[in-house]
């Protein structure tokens, strides 16, 4: 790749700054799921066998006022960092000021220091995410070398990746290089082939990804809530459906464009409530009117499995229903079981509700790569520069 990785940088006695991704979920003060924090084991064991010393740091949560700050602590991040590599983590509840800047001058080989959220800083005018020039200046005095490994947050300019990286010599750790190898190698050199999913609630969140894989890819699936807006530029009623009228002539120039590239569902499975124990049954054509859509029927999946046989390449992204309820989780469920039964396919989710899915439904490790970014996985997909990387030293 054309950017610097970790391997790239002289890290001996270095202090290294790490962008990392730890914007887990908590509940109660408590970590939830700490996927985030090892996927960042391997840049950071890497960092430390190298003999480096280093200063790790991310945003946790939302901060808007005093209260939010006191549950987004990186407190708990730091501790859970501490078990998983084995080895103290020093804590210091500050974003700048002497006893960080103490802490990291004292800091010895092996050793590994986390500050607090950086978004702390955005109390005080959105100095993280307006990427503030001194405080990216500031940041970057604390260290010799930059690493970025958030990928979750490579489609944002903020402070903490494009301020830092623009005064270090700075390169992207493991996790990132990973994303580039198969996001970015499945949408530039895909083997073939190349079938991309799409799902979720609007066509107007994915129109730049759908119209940007529908010139790449040999195919693309269409589910979730977006179908319905497909649905209507067909002519056919959608009932209660999700539905955004004001995209139905966009969805039509886009099947139009597309060539019999876009492969729609054909049957559907209704309610006439937006509820688990609602009464449901499958119909094809119209959807009637006081039902609506919430997942995909079993002819849509034997149509799926059919256009995704013999497929070398498949990007999903978005799930096919409402699968946080278990009554209309089968389509999701049923997609990846046909996923990872496919022979010879490198199958790349990238991130959000669909990484989710895959990960509650236990298929987790029968996936070549779940991204750890949902909005940056989409505008990657969509062709996009993120930011966070084209800050990144050139090799």
């Amino acid at each position: 790749m054309a950017k610097k990785t970790v391997e790239d940088l002289q890290l001996d006695g270095k202090t290294v700054l790490v962008r990392a991704d730890f914007n887990v979920p908590m509940k109660d003060g408590k970590i939830t799921n700490d996927n985030r924090i090892q996927a960042a084991l391997p840049t950071l064991n890497y960092i430390l066998e190298k003999g480096g010393k280093i200063v790790v740091f991310s945003h946790l949560g939302r901060i808007k006022t005093e209260e939010d700050k006191a549950k987004n602590t990186m407190k708990p991040v730091a501790e859970r960092l501490s078990e998983l590599l084995n080895k103290e983590v020093t804590f210091i509840p500050q974003t700048r000021g002497e006893a960080l800047e103490h802490a990291v001058a004292q800091l010895q080989p092996g050793e590994v220091l986390m500050f607090e959220n950086t978004r702390f800083e955005d109390l005080d005018g959105k100095k993280e995410s307006k990427n503030d020039p001194e405080l990216g200046k500031y940041w970057a005095s604390l260290g010799d070398v930059f690493v970025n490994d958030a990928f979750g947050t490579a489609h944002r300019e903020h402070a903490s990746n494009v301020g830092i990286a623009s005064h270090l010599d700075s390169a992207v750790g493991f996790l990132i290089q990973k994303e580039i190898k198969f996001i970015g190698g499945a949408v530039d050199h895909p083997e073939r082939p190349f079938v991309a999913i799409l799902g979720g609630a609007k066509v107007s969140d994915k129109i730049g990804v759908i119209e940007n894989l529908l010139d790449k890819a040999d195919k693309v699936l269409i589910g979730g809530g977006m179908a319905y807006t497909f649905f209507k530029a067909q002519g056919k009623e959608v009932g209660n459906s999700l539905l955004e009228a004001d995209k139905v002539d966009l969805a039509k120039s886009i099947m139009e464009k597309a060539g019999g590239k876009l492969v729609l569902p054909v049957d559907t499975v209704v309610a006439q409530a937006f509820d688990n124990d609602a009464p449901s049954k499958v119909v094809s054509g119209d959807i009637p009117e006081g039902f609506e859509g919430l997942d995909i029927g079993p002819e849509t999946l034997k149509l799926f499995e059919k256009e995704l046989q013999g497929a070398k390449t498949v990007v999903w992204n978005g799930p096919m229903g409402v699968f946080e309820m278990p009554n209309f989780a089968k389509g999701t469920k049923e997609l990846c079981e046909i996923l990872v039964n496919l022979k010879d396919a490198i199958v790349i989710i990238g991130g959000g509700d669909s990484a989710t899915a895959a990960q509650q439904l236990g298929y987790e490790d029968q996936i070549s790569h779940i991204s750890t970014g949902g909005g940056a996985s989409l505008e990657y997909l969509e062709g996009k520069v993120l930011p966070g990387i084209a800050a990144i030293s050139d090799k």
